[in-house]
């Protein structure tokens, strides 16, 4: 695609928007002043049975919830595109392509560093290509090669303090004018369309978790601990299911709330048909 007068490197400037989305960068500049939350719980009965058959194999590296959440969300992102939108200096962008970042432990102990894991997906992309590159990026993350975010912040980090201020404010307008290096920004997960953080590996609940005014983020999910909880059926029936609560957290001034409603309706029937994940991100799903 060319790249004409005004886009980005990772986006391109929507020129041709109505006029609200227009004006509403110009009056709500801050992405942390415009966060919309939306909490959803999910029975996982079908995506247990799902994952029962897809490691019936026994392969290597097992599927589980988290690589499901992380395609499912790569797919809704790619069939409800203005998820994929972000405001940077008060411009709304249409971003280049649909990826995932998430942070991984290397050692579950209070003194385990953290990686930065980034997906870059492709329309192409399905759940078992999603599964191959989680796997190898874990792997990669839990080795001791650094990835080349934090091996960058280590050596800004060695800088004196007045010194490390000053790269601050001009790091600060890079970022807003796009010009961050790709070096530096290669795996800092607010330069994804999803970020992803699975507080259920660590027994907590899901719950808000907020945007940042750093990057071009503008779709958060905090999934929760996987647990049994009491649903109720239309009679009033009570009975106790396998599930995980997700916190949503959306730039809301990228779309509409029918728009959200309905991406949200995408994700649910996503996971109660884990088995279309399957199929291509690209390819279109009755709703």
């Amino acid at each position: 695609m060319a790249r004409h007068w005004g886009d980005r490197r990772d986006g391109t400037l929507l020129r041709n928007i109505d006029s609200m989305h227009t004006i509403m960068p110009l009056m709500y500049p801050n992405r942390c002043d415009n966060e919309a939350f939306i909490y959803e719980r999910i029975d996982l009965t079908n995506v247990a049975k799902y994952l029962e058959q897809k490691n019936a194999g026994a392969p290597e590296y097992k599927y589980n919830l988290f690589q499901v959440m992380v395609t499912a969300l790569l797919k809704v992102i790619t069939l409800r595109p203005k998820m994929n939108r972000f405001i940077a200096n008060k411009n709304m962008y249409q971003r280049n392509e649909v990826s995932a970042a998430f942070t991984v432990k290397k050692i579950f102990s209070d003194e385990g560093g953290e990686a930065l894991s980034f997906i870059h997906s492709k329309p192409t992309d399905t759940i078992d290509t999603v599964h191959s590159e989680i796997f190898r990026q874990v792997s990669l993350c839990r080795s001791e090669k650094k990835d080349p975010s934090t091996a960058s912040m280590d050596i800004i980090q060695k800088l004196p303090r007045p010194i490390l201020k000053l790269v601050g404010v001009i790091a600060r307008s890079l970022d807003r004018h796009g010009h961050m290096p790709k070096g530096i920004v290669a795996t800092d997960p607010y330069y994804s369309s999803c970020v992803l953080t699975n507080l259920g590996s660590i027994k907590l609940h899901s719950g808000y978790h907020h945007l940042t005014n750093w990057g071009t983020n503008s779709v958060f999910c905090a999934i929760g601990e996987r647990k049994k909880r009491p649903f109720w059926d239309e009679e009033g029936n009570m009975t106790m299911r396998d599930s995980v609560d997700l916190g949503l957290i959306i730039d809301e001034r990228i779309a509409d709330g029918y728009y959200y409603s309905k991406t949200v309706r995408l994700l649910r029937k996503l996971l109660d048909q884990p088995e279309l994940l399957d199929r291509p991100l690209n390819e279109e799903v009755d709703y």
